[in-house]
């Protein structure tokens, strides 16, 4: 464990990262930082004008893409762009998400969490892999411990449909898809690592957007009262982004919400071989997308 801050960032001058969900909360302090030490940081965002909006307060090589993470052909775009303009990925972190908000559906017919926080980083992730150079950051959560993955009904079409369990689901798949993706990188022989981080929890934009007022207030409240700040939360991000670690490594505070930042716990079904295989043959067959090397 380490008392490690943003502040001990090594340069990243020459290296290139993508950052999605990078206009607000942790993915905006994310990018801020590592701009700040040289980065050329792409703020990868379904909304350009709050992308642009953010980008405008931040200091070095910056620069505002779209991306809409519940859109498939969005998410192909984006890649697309990547691969044609010849650029290489040195880090992709995958950091936007949503959390217990109402049932919706993303533009593919996925529930909206699994969607955003899982398939869409999945299919965006294995179309730029060819370009990746060093790492994958996958951005999960404590929440991870309460989820499970249910792999006959990913989507919620034939159970009730229960916010917070999605939202668990969604977490517990962001730690399968780090492991398994680590596997096939070693069994291609690549370079490139993929390890995840969870940020404890810190007050971001994220607890105001469940679609539930009473819902809101009280993660108003609770966020002044226990939260820590986003430049905390994302600490945890940037130090899986820069320092040397093993592929599969799981980065965050020592105590859960607070503490010094290193490795990290997961929960039993976080390690299970199966389902982790059984949701990336899965993923492939909702997105149409396949390992990218």
């Amino acid at each position: 464990m380490s008392d490690w801050t943003a502040a001990d960032l090594p340069s990243f001058a020459g290296r290139t990262v993508i950052v999605t969900g990078a206009n607000s909360g942790l993915g905006l302090v994310t990018a801020r930082e590592l701009a700040r030490v040289g980065a050329r940081t792409v703020l990868a965002v379904r909304n350009l004008d709050k992308g642009k909006s953010a980008a405008a307060d931040l200091t070095g090589d910056v620069e505002v893409r779209k991306l809409d993470l519940q859109d498939l052909a969005s998410i192909r775009s984006f890649a697309d762009d990547i691969r044609a303009a010849g650029d290489t990925v040195d880090v992709l972190i995958n950091n936007a998400g949503i959390m217990a908000v109402p049932y919706a559906q993303t533009v593919d017919g996925f529930e909206s969490q699994i969607g955003t926080n899982h398939l869409g980083h999945f299919a965006l992730t294995n179309l730029l892999l060819p370009t990746i150079t060093d790492r994958v950051v996958t951005v999960s959560s404590m929440m991870h411990l309460f989820g499970y993955v249910s792999l006959g009904d990913l989507n919620w079409k034939a159970r009730p449909y229960l916010a917070w369990p999605a939202y668990c689901q969604s977490k517990l798949a962001n730690l399968l898809f780090t492991s398994e993706l680590q596997r096939r990188l070693d069994t291609a022989g690549s370079p490139v690592t993929a390890v995840a981080a969870h940020p404890g929890y810190s007050a971001t934009n994220l607890q105001g957007q469940t679609g539930n007022q009473l819902g809101t207030r009280f993660w108003g409240a609770t966020n002044r009262f226990l939260a820590t700040d986003a430049d905390f939360g994302a600490r945890q991000t940037l130090y899986a982004a820069s320092q040397p670690l093993p592929g599969d490594s799981f980065i965050g505070p020592r105590f859960g919400m607070r503490g010094p930042t290193g490795q990290n716990p997961r929960s039993p079904l976080a390690h299970s071989r199966d389902t982790a295989t059984g949701l990336w043959t899965l993923s492939e067959q909702l997105t149409g997308v396949q390992f990218g090397i």
